[in-house]
């Protein structure tokens, strides 16, 4: 299923937009440095808990005045018992990154991490970026995510190795672009605040309420994100800050 709204025809960028953080700048970059009339939001539903940042997605595009696509491909993780799967029973780890990977040993892969969940949204980016006539498709992983491999699908390596399958899968027509890839989340919330990101339309809670939870890995790190900042997050409630 696909939907699209917000116009249509060529684009030259294709961003994968959850309606998070993260991505919600790097489409504000994207809009930036190529025009509205020339972006490509390409939202993607795979079953999570957290289907608020669906909504979120959907408002940010409109806010921007992008092109916007929705892609279900909830079947193909129907059998991942990953904790933000809605068919999943595992809890949603309520530490931070940073306590999650020394719990690990300081490596490997935290319970949120959906298995090779950004090459398949990356994959399908590609098509739809092609078939629209653009030249780059931007997703925006970030050094935090990549930090001991807690999320392998966002490291530098992963990304250049899907850069070139990119590249070349398209007859060398289409590149991957990271804009976030040396910067952590703090950089990220920075760059959202100089654009004027509207960051009270975002969506990072890994559970499936109507408020942040504050607890999860994703409300933790935005939080300290613009606490770092000396800026207040619009979705945090007073009594937390």
């Amino acid at each position: 299923m696909i939907e699209c709204a917000h116009g249509g025809g060529f684009m030259k960028v294709a961003v994968l937009l959850s309606g998070g953080l993260d991505s919600s700048t790097c489409l504000a970059l994207a809009v930036k440095e190529h025009g509205a009339e020339n972006v490509l939001a390409l939202n993607i539903q795979y079953g999570q808990k957290h289907q608020r940042e669906l909504k979120s997605a959907e408002e940010i595009s409109r806010h921007y005045g992008v092109t916007y696509k929705l892609l279900d491909l909830s079947q193909v993780f129907a059998d991942c018992q990953c904790s933000l799967m809605q068919h999943s029973q595992e809890e949603i780890v309520h530490k931070s990154y940073a306590e999650q990977l020394k719990d690990l040993g300081g490596s490997g892969t935290v319970s949120t991490y959906v298995p090779f969940r950004n090459g398949l949204m990356l994959s399908a980016a590609a098509a739809c970026a092609q078939g629209l006539g653009a030249s780059e498709v931007w997703y925006g992983a970030h050094r935090d995510d990549a930090a001991g491999r807690a999320y392998p699908d966002c490291t530098p390596e992963f990304a250049a190795a899907m850069n070139t399958a990119i590249f070349e899968g398209t007859g060398r027509e289409i590149r991957l672009r990271t804009p976030f890839m040396d910067m952590n989340k703090a950089d990220i919330v920075k760059t959202g605040l100089e654009l004027g990101v509207p960051y009270e339309l975002t969506w990072s809670c890994y559970e499936g309420g109507e408020r942040p939870c504050g607890r999860c890995g994703t409300c933790i790190d935005r939080q300290e994100a613009f606490q770092r900042n000396g800026a207040r997050d619009p979705l945090e409630a007073p009594e937390r800050i």
